[in-house]
């Protein structure tokens, strides 16, 4: 506030984001009774396992999310591992709905979570809106454990004088619930309409697109059934826990102490390789799948040979998102017969030309590039603005402020080129799968 010069009457409200996959513990007075349960915490495999075994399915067609590391099997986890903290927890919340209980001096009876988190809940019928008593009678879960489910515009408090001090904000600001931080990137980035897809190069590497249909997976159990922002709309999503990470990774590990070494010098070298590395793939799941859920695979290189040198092993590592990526939009077509127009990227990873020209010669599918780098805060804000009655429409509000960079068309050539890796990537994961379990 200080740095923009605007004076804190302007403000209209404050939206929220947050990440969605993990949850916490508060006590009647909104104070934190465990730390954050993240979704990179893998502690609670034991009750994925056992919520697979007893209700996969039913879970993955109600809540439209596949049994993974989130809310449902974590809570579970606090309540079967933890008994004696589980008595304390009043509520489980996600951060951002801890940071505006703070910030508002909430109470945990109103507590919430939005509706486009529900994917993740374990417990929730994300069609009614409502929490599931058949899920929550299956898993013995007491439903005044759980926050009211609510429209990412509602407006759920006020900030305090001292909440307001500490952010240079005006007492009494009215704070919306927001949306998870997907949801509210996806608006940012105009993806407000069946047949547009994105993806955010990011520290996870996210694929998703926009439908009217719901079709969880329950087949595949790979592809998360989100809601959007948007009445009506959904935003199916699959993602690697780390496929930004791993491109750093490798950054790092060819890089060493040679500071000459970053990403751009080494796509350089990378772009005058053929698709596909010379038969090379790499398994970008450092610790574990998240879609499907998988705990035991590893990431893994195959088909080295002395021919490959250090542009092959970067390369092949940005092949692969766009190999897991292709899983997910086949899994797409095949759900919902949705025929795509063109992804929208965001991220780190949109900067680099080379990778995102890849993603697009892997799926066939034109890929642009948003001058915005990060745009879930002005998804939040649309959000918050639409709360106040700013921004009637939430959809032209974003298709308005919408500014391409650049758009990069897929190379028939390539994309027949990548077919053979492309085939084989899917079947690597299953062909290691007893070998990974032993390490």
């Amino acid at each position: 506030m200080e740095k923009s010069g605007i004076p804190p009457e302007s403000v209209a409200a404050v939206g929220m984001d947050g990440q969605m996959a993990g949850i916490m513990g508060i006590d009647q007075q909104f104070q934190a009774v465990t730390p954050y349960d993240s979704w990179l915490d893998t502690q609670c495999e034991g009750e994925i396992a056992r919520m697979k075994a007893q209700a996969g399915d039913q879970v993955t067609r109600i809540t439209g999310g596949p049994v993974t590391y989130a809310h449902g099997p974590k809570i579970l986890w606090w309540k079967n591992e933890r008994p004696e903290i589980y008595k304390q927890i009043r509520k489980f919340v996600l951060p951002s709905t801890y940071i505006c209980g703070r910030m508002c001096g909430l109470s945990a009876d109103e507590a919430y979570i939005d509706h486009t988190c529900l994917h993740f809940s374990g417990f929730a019928d994300i069609q009614a809106l409502k929490w599931s008593e058949e899920l929550l009678r299956e898993f013995d879960v007491r439903p005044d454990k759980l926050p009211e489910i609510v429209s990412p515009w509602k407006i759920v408090g006020h900030l305090t004088p001292t909440s307001a001090a500490q952010c240079g904000l005006k007492a009494g600001t009215p704070v919306c619930a927001g949306a998870g931080d997907q949801a509210a990137t996806s608006l940012g980035a105009g993806i407000v309409r069946p047949g547009l897809a994105f993806d955010v190069a990011g520290t996870a590497s996210v694929f998703s697109c926009c439908t009217r249909a719901y079709a969880p997976d329950v087949q595949h159990r790979t592809l998360l059934y989100a809601r959007s922002i948007l009445p009506d709309l959904w935003i199916p999503l699959a993602y690697i826990n780390g496929g930004g990470l791993c491109v750093r990774w490798i950054r790092d590990i060819l890089a060493g102490t040679d500071p000459n070494v970053s990403y751009d010098a080494l796509a350089k070298e990378a772009e005058s390789l053929p698709p596909g590395s010379e038969s090379l793939l790499f398994i970008p799941h450092f610790s574990g799948r998240v879609c499907p859920n998988d705990p035991d695979v590893r990431g893994s290189f195959l088909g080295l040979t002395m021919r490959h040198g250090r542009a092959h092993l970067y390369r092949a590592v940005l092949e692969s998102i766009g190999y897991e990526y292709l899983q997910y939009y086949r899994i797409l077509s095949q759900n919902t017969a949705l025929c795509l127009d063109e992804v929208y990227c965001i991220g780190g990873g949109a900067k680099s030309r080379l990778y995102t020209q890849i993603k697009a010669d892997i799926l066939n599918l034109r890929y642009t590039t948003l001058d915005a780098s990060d745009t879930g805060s002005w998804g939040a804000a649309i959000v918050a603005g639409h709360g106040v009655g700013l921004f009637p429409s939430m959809a032209q509000t974003a298709e308005r402020a919408l500014t391409k960079r650049e758009t990069l068309s897929p190379d028939p050539e390539r994309h027949r080129a990548y077919a053979h890796c492309a085939n084989l990537y899917p079947k690597a994961i299953p062909a290691l799968h007893a070998l990974y379990r032993e390490l």
